[in-house]
């Protein structure tokens, strides 16, 4: 044998072992396959449901991998409208925030939308808190609950109007109580100004702090402090937005935003849809026919959600034909 053919052989010998070493790293089933990533973009107040619930058993049930990404729903609008992202799927906790992402003038970001689940608005707390005597007994019925968070020195929690659902959501909460219990100026007395900085903060951080101590109290989607396995304070209907039925009423809250756009309270809805920015549609059709099937309709229960029937919004032309079925289209 030649120097030069011992050395081409041992070569050889080589990549085959660097192949197979690179083989037996590679993870096996599900995630990581060759079906590609799947992009999400979720409302923050869904993260611990997304990243350890119902993400990593989608990728188990159909070997796309999962990645996701949650901040405040009007945040991720902005983003997916500014092209600092281009996520294959957008869950928001409103459907005001696909507006800015629709019609031509918009590139048609967002032509449709379905509507899958209800929550509402709670109080959640901390145990841990020095102030915990006082709002369990706002939780039992025994004190109102307004009055247990104006206890001087107690840490409340909410996120920003601007950029989250959510911290509009708490405005129109506010709002309402004020005229449900009679009581005039309750928001101004909770929470200062709309903006006040010292309460805001990013939602998908929010029950961190909580659990954390570095807030007493806060305000929640019910979703949110069940999954975390917080106490927490339930809210009338008639101020927590959480009955389609009194949809009107929560019609009559109102917050105007920095465009000088008056915007109307009504009950909190979770949607899902496939955005133009789609880069991998068949992942993205098994994402949402997951979300809107069995298995995720469970997942969504047990995390605390209300699960209503798929009911579709905007251009039913442009909803994909495996989807039509789930949404009766």
């Amino acid at each position: 044998m030649t120097r030069r053919r011992a050395l081409a052989i041992q070569v050889v010998a080589l990549l085959a072992a660097v192949a197979m070493a690179v083989a037996g790293c590679a993870p096996s089933g599900g995630a990581g396959s060759a079906k590609g990533k799947v992009n999400v973009a979720y409302a923050g107040s869904l993260v611990n449901l997304m990243e350890h619930k119902l993400g990593p058993a989608f990728a188990q049930a159909t070997g796309y991998t999962f990645e996701g990404e949650g901040a405040g729903s009007t945040a991720l609008a902005n983003q997916i409208k500014s092209k600092l992202i281009s996520p294959d799927i957008f869950i928001s906790a409103s459907s005001a925030a696909y507006t800015p992402l629709q019609g031509a003038a918009n590139s048609n970001i967002v032509r449709w939308y379905v509507t899958y689940a209800t929550t509402s608005m709670v109080i959640g707390f901390s145990p841990k808190s020095q102030f915990a005597a006082q709002l369990e007994a706002a939780a039992s019925g025994q004190t109102p609950w307004y009055q247990a968070l104006e206890t001087p020195g107690l840490r409340l929690g909410r996120t920003d109007p601007k950029l989250d659902p959510k911290g509009v959501n708490t405005l129109y909460t506010l709002q309402l109580a004020a005229r449900y219990y009679a009581q005039p100026g309750l928001s101004q007395r909770l929470l200062g100004d709309a903006e006040n900085a010292s309460q805001i903060f990013p939602e998908e951080e929010l029950v961190a702090r909580l659990t954390a101590g570095q807030l007493d109290a806060g305000f929640f989607y019910l979703n949110e402090v069940k999954d975390a396995g917080l106490p927490y304070i339930t809210l009338p209907s008639q101020i927590n937005l959480g009955d389609a039925a009194l949809a009107s009423a929560y019609h009559a809250a109102t917050y105007v935003d920095a465009r000088g756009v008056t915007h109307h309270g009504g009950p909190i809805a979770f949607s899902v849809t496939i955005p133009s920015t789609v880069r991998n549609e068949a992942g993205a059709e098994a994402f949402v026919t997951y979300l809107l099937g069995s298995s995720g309709k469970s997942a969504l229960a047990a995390d605390g959600f209300t699960v209503t029937p798929p009911k579709l919004t905007g251009d039913a032309a442009a909803l994909p034909a495996s989807l039509k079925a789930l949404v009766g289209a």
